[in-house]
């Protein structure tokens, strides 16, 4: 059975809602801190919703039900409806607040009203909101940003209020290729763009506009900054979401195209002037040859191809 603790719903959507949840849980489709997103018809508003929902349980309590067989763990699912069906993008952020909440709900019984309530309530604002957050406050100069997630460059933040330092990390986090580039390929660029101190980006909040500092940026990242600023008109937070799983996408790809010509320019020298042309057009050159750099380190042949290409590219920023 399932028991309602807090809801902002009216009655009979809450009802609605309930009975969806209590069927996914009759068929075992929840699964412990893995949230799931679905399409939900409710009364009100008149169209369906996003809905994300989550089943965790409250972990100190759980060694107390193994001991004692009359004490049984409790177990708490959350819902989250968004306006929007497109809430699925949001999903990994969502799982997150669900885990910070699970955790200081393990760590210091804060109570329903003092702690769960406010926390319940601002989910929107925390892990949706962040991306637009940080479009609004740097805008043009979100390029930077976008260039430090790419190449692991170490970011550090001065001068900042709390919330937009968290909202510049999610960002940064968001942006990353993690999870989408061989684990080993970002281990090693972290270490190596950690080395290079001067290369770490500082970003100094006091003052009216942020100010940067060691700051890189290149054509590919320029011309994402301009599809992030111009999507801000509308306001989405989920199109801005949007915006960034495509620039990601875009970035796999070129890493893609670029690892296919080098393995080509193996064996003939067309296809090693194919290279360059590619990393000279794409306008991300920089990033991308440190990353086949790292992932061909081990690969004699692929490594030399990559030695070649580092020199034609600084001939022709020398030029």
């Amino acid at each position: 059975s399932l028991s309602l603790l807090d809801t902002n719903l009216p009655p009979e959507a809450e009802t609605e809602l309930r009975g969806f949840i209590a069927k996914r849980l009759t068929k075992g489709a929840l699964f412990e801190g893995m949230g799931n997103v679905a399409s939900v018809e409710l009364s009100i508003p008149e169209y369906k919703v996003g809905c994300y929902y989550c089943l965790f349980q409250q972990e100190n309590l759980l060694e107390m039900a193994t001991l004692e067989s009359d004490i049984t763990a409790p177990e708490y699912v959350i819902c989250f409806l968004g306006g929007s069906e497109k809430g699925g993008t949001f999903r990994l952020e969502l799982d997150k607040y669900v885990q910070s909440l699970k955790i200081n709900l393990n760590s210091e019984q804060k109570t329903l009203e003092t702690y769960v309530n406010p926390y319940l309530r601002s989910w929107f604002e925390n892990s949706v909101c962040p991306i637009q957050r940080v479009v609004q406050l740097f805008q043009e100069k979100l390029a930077f940003l976008l260039h430090a997630a790419l190449s692991y460059t170490p970011v550090e933040v001065k001068n900042s209020d709390e919330r937009t330092e968290k909202d510049i990390s999610r960002f940064l986090a968001a942006a990353s290729l993690q999870g989408l580039v061989q684990e080993g390929t970002m281990t090693s660029l972290c270490i190596a763009m950690t080395e290079e101190q001067h290369k770490s980006m500082i970003i100094d909040c006091n003052g009216p506009q942020p100010q940067f500092h060691n700051a890189e940026s290149n054509r590919f990242c320029e011309d994402w900054m301009h599809a992030f600023i111009n999507g801000a008109e509308g306001g989405n937070p989920f199109l801005f979401r949007q915006i960034l799983e495509n620039f990601k996408l875009k970035a796999i790809q070129d890493i893609n195209n670029l690892k296919r010509f080098i393995r080509q320019a193996e064996m003939n020298h067309y296809a090693l002037f194919k290279c360059y042309m590619f990393l000279k057009n794409c306008g991300s050159g920089d990033i991308l040859l440190k990353i086949v750099k790292v992932e061909h380190a081990e690969m004699p042949e692929a490594k030399n191809v990559v030695a070649v290409l580092e020199e034609f590219m600084r001939e022709t920023a020398v030029a």
